[in-house]
């Protein structure tokens, strides 16, 4: 028996309804810009511009991570406090004199590391994503604030923190950095046999496994991508605040989640995308922005978030019954 991906063998109305809601998310952000733009004069400056996407790529990277795990109908908790502690530990390398391009690596590594720990737990100790990954959440914010006595670790590496600042071809570099973890998601997610081996385990493990697939393999792959994602994130958030902090990116798991959900994916598993979530990113990093410009209380920025990822998932739901 083969295993083919969501997208190949959903029937045509529900593929079409795919691409209505990802017509309908970018017809949503660009409205957002339209009104932003009338609404206050600096929208479309350079300078904000430039904000909006420094603001949204970390986000958006976070998220591509998260769907990984969330279409296997798992979730990672973790991914804010693993940004903050790799922080921290990209911060302790370069002031012990690493390499960068070492430090980066062992960075890298330690996120490796972590999700294959999430992984171990979920399938050899039987642990539930939400308890492993929320256990390692609560324990990361501890050993990052042991490491650095609960103050922060500046970063005096020039060649590291002006690259978060610095623009390619007129894009900041942080945005670049999206492009460079979409591109291989994509490819993996939708091109090649693993994607579809995601969305198989997501769908029903069981019947995956009768299938061929290397469930608990699949499983693992999926947590290791997400918590590799985040220690990405944390050396860039390194490279753009000169710091190493492990309170930094508090609550950033859940714009994660929010933005992989925004974008479509299911919090019921087998339904997702790469895309989906880098335009959930930027739709909340527009909600954030605009407020900001328009001196609304930072309340309803939470709030506005809170109803669309409401509405999403009772749309998400009558899909389902449908199917």
């Amino acid at each position: 028996m083969t295993i083919s991906s969501a997208d190949s063998v959903a029937p045509a109305p529900r593929r079409k309804m795919n691409i209505l809601f990802s017509l309908t998310l970018i017809g949503l952000l660009i409205l957002m810009w339209i009104f932003l733009a009338f609404m206050t004069k600096s929208f479309w400056s350079p300078v904000n511009v430039s904000n909006l996407l420094r603001q949204g790529a970390m986000t958006a990277i976070l998220a591509v991570g998260q769907t990984f795990v969330i279409i296997t109908a798992g979730i990672d908790l973790s991914v804010g406090a693993i940004v903050g502690f790799t922080s921290v530990i990209i911060a302790w390398l370069l002031q012990a004199g690493v390499p960068l391009w070492i430090a980066i690596s062992l960075t890298l590594l330690m996120g490796v590391a972590i999700g294959t720990f999430h992984g171990f737990g979920i399938v050899h100790m039987g642990l539930p994503p939400f308890i492993i990954t929320l256990a390692t959440l609560t324990a990361l914010r501890g050993i990052g604030l042991l490491i650095t006595n609960g103050a922060t670790i500046n970063i005096t590496n020039e060649a590291f923190t002006n690259f978060a600042v610095t623009d390619f071809l007129g894009v900041p570099s942080l945005f670049w950095m999206v492009i460079v973890i979409a591109i291989p998601g994509y490819v993996f997610l939708h091109l090649s046999r693993w994607g579809r081996y995601l969305f198989a385990v997501g769908s029903n493990r069981e019947a995956a496994r009768l299938s061929g697939v290397n469930v608990n393999g699949m499983i693992y792959a999926a947590y290791i991508l997400s918590a590799t994602c985040a220690a990405f994130v944390g050396v860039l958030l390194a490279s753009r605040i000169g710091i190493g902090n492990a309170t930094q990116a508090d609550g950033w798991e859940l714009q994660a989640i929010a933005s992989s959900v925004i974008g479509g994916t299911s919090l019921f598993g087998a339904v997702g995308s790469i895309h989906g979530p880098l335009i959930g990113a930027f739709i909340l990093a527009t909600i954030n922005n605009g407020a900001n410009l328009l001196n609304v209380n930072s309340f309803w920025q939470r709030i506005i978030t809170g109803i669309l990822i409401i509405i999403i998932v009772y749309f998400d739901q009558l899909r389902r019954r449908r199917g």
